[in-house]
C-alpha cells in the first residue's frame, strides 16, 4: 500500500523557503500571489498489515518535527491490475 505524507510548517512559523519562492515568483512577473508556504512530500510503500498507528508513529518520531510542523497522511487507492 502506498502512503503519501505531506509535512508543512505550522501557522506562525517563519518559512524562509516560502518567502524565497514568493520573491522569485514576483520577480518573474507573476502577480496576485499573496503568500507561499513550502513543505515536504514523502511517499512510502508499506505492507498491508502496517497499522494506522504505526504510520502515525513514523510521522511523529521521524518524518515531522512536531514542535514546528504538521503532517497529513493519505492512503493511495489500490491500482487495479491490467
Amino acid at each position: 500500500m502506498k502512503i503519501r505524507i505531506f509535512v508543512t510548517l505550522k501557522n506562525g512559523v517563519l518559512d524562509p523557503q516560502g518567502k524565497a519562492i514568493h520573491h522569485a515568483l514576483d520577480g518573474l512577473g507573476f502577480s496576485g500571489v499573496n503568500d507561499v508556504r513550502s513543505g515536504r512530500f514523502i511517499e512510502i510503500d508499506v505492507e498491508d498489515n502496517v497499522s494506522d498507528g504505526d504510520i502515525d508513529a513514523m510521522c511523529r518520531k521521524l518524518l515531522a518535527n512536531m514542535v514546528i510542523e504538521n503532517y497529513r497522511i493519505e492512503k493511495m487507492p489500490e491500482s487495479v491490475p491490467a
